[in-house]
């Protein structure tokens, strides 16, 4: 790729990119498949011949799909979409849940989930060894991580019993399943608008009841779709909402930084992206950088965030609850918040 005039990009390695004039030409690569993406088809062209006398390979035209994933594109309408409803019907089938009836949230409140579920008796144990729980964790992961941030939340609890799952965490992974189930033609929709880098964030506090510790949940979007989201358990104990909250936005920032590099390097320069949080005392305490008593048991890397709005790396937004996307990351929301934390980041279908 180098010798051709090609980079390999910083923040990815497995991303190569070449200006041509006005544009680029980029290259996607994972394990033995690739991605060409870029505005002049003669270029692409000769990058294939260059690449086809190198290695043995087959070129499947327009990408229409990679690793599980469906690409549709409507030129005239300006949109691309992506879903893996072909992978999530496989995968009901697989766990026998295809005619499982739909439900419409991927965690219902009624589960009360923790470590005292787990299998204590040999009837119980002996029950679990016959159940694919791994299996069906290791697929729900795919999912949530190519397509659907709508199952973060859920999937990122049910993993947490891996070693040791009960009867009620194999109910709450069939939940998931049985929400894909009603929900599989869910889709990202990318449009040709701005492509202005935004980040939601949200925390909530001491929810997990083996160790009380509270989850953080961010979401990326570049012009209106998601194309970064994250749910997990904080790796602190937080004693406070207000502390919860700024750890949650503390991490988001540097993935900020992150698609602000990457973001960069493929020409779409970025300045000063805003990121939204719904705490107004997380969002004070992240701009005032005085002392404070309250304060200085928080480990000096929740800091960061402080330097960053010093320097004007991103500004930091309050944001309504009602209105936050990330709320879906952080802990069960009704159907009505759910359809509008997936409408927010561009999930549709």
């Amino acid at each position: 790729m180098q010798r051709n005039g090609y980079f390999r990009c910083n923040a990815d390695h497995c991303c190569y990119f070449k200006k041509v004039k006005s544009s680029f030409i980029i290259l996607l690569l994972y394990v033995d498949d690739m991605l060409v993406a870029g505005a002049n088809l003669e270029e692409i062209n000769n990058l294939k011949k260059q690449l086809s006398s190198e290695f043995e390979m087959k070129d499947l035209g327009s990408a229409k799909q990679i690793l599980g994933m469906r690409i549709s594109k409507d030129e005239q309408g300006g949109t691309l979409q992506l879903s893996q409803a072909e992978y999530i019907r496989k995968m009901l089938q697989r766990f026998n849940m295809s005619d499982a009836k739909p439900v419409r949230t991927p965690l219902a409140s009624h589960f009360r989930l923790s470590k005292e579920q787990c299998p204590e008796t040999d009837e119980e144990k002996e029950f679990m060894a016959r159940v694919p729980y791994a299996s069906a964790i290791g697929s729900l992961m795919y999912a949530m991580v190519c397509t659907r941030p709508d199952i973060s939340h859920a999937v990122g609890v049910m993993s947490r019993y891996m070693s040791n799952p009960g009867k009620q965490h194999w109910e709450a992974v069939k939940w998931i399943l049985r929400y894909l189930h009603g929900t599989t033609e869910k889709c990202l929709t990318f449009r040709k608008d701005e492509l202005k880098l935004e980040g939601y964030v949200d925390s909530d506090f001491a929810r997990e009841v083996d160790h009380r510790r509270s989850t953080t949940g961010y979401v990326f979007t570049l012009g209106i779709t998601a194309i970064s989201w994250v749910s997990q358990l904080q790796k602190i104990v937080t004693i406070s909402t207000t502390e919860a909250e700024y750890v949650a936005v503390t991490e988001a920032s540097k993935e900020l930084i992150w698609l602000q590099g990457l973001l960069a390097e493929l020409g779409f320069e970025q300045e000063m992206n805003v990121l939204h949080s719904d705490s107004q005392s997380a969002i004070h305490l992240a701009k005032n950088s005085a002392f404070h008593s309250r304060t200085k048991h928080i480990d000096l890397r929740y800091h960061f965030i402080r330097s960053l709005i010093e320097d004007g790396v991103l500004k930091l937004v309050k944001i309504a609850g009602s209105k936050n996307p990330a709320d879906m990351l952080t802990k069960p929301v009704t159907t009505e918040k759910l359809e509008l934390c997936a409408a927010s980041v561009g999930l549709q279908g």
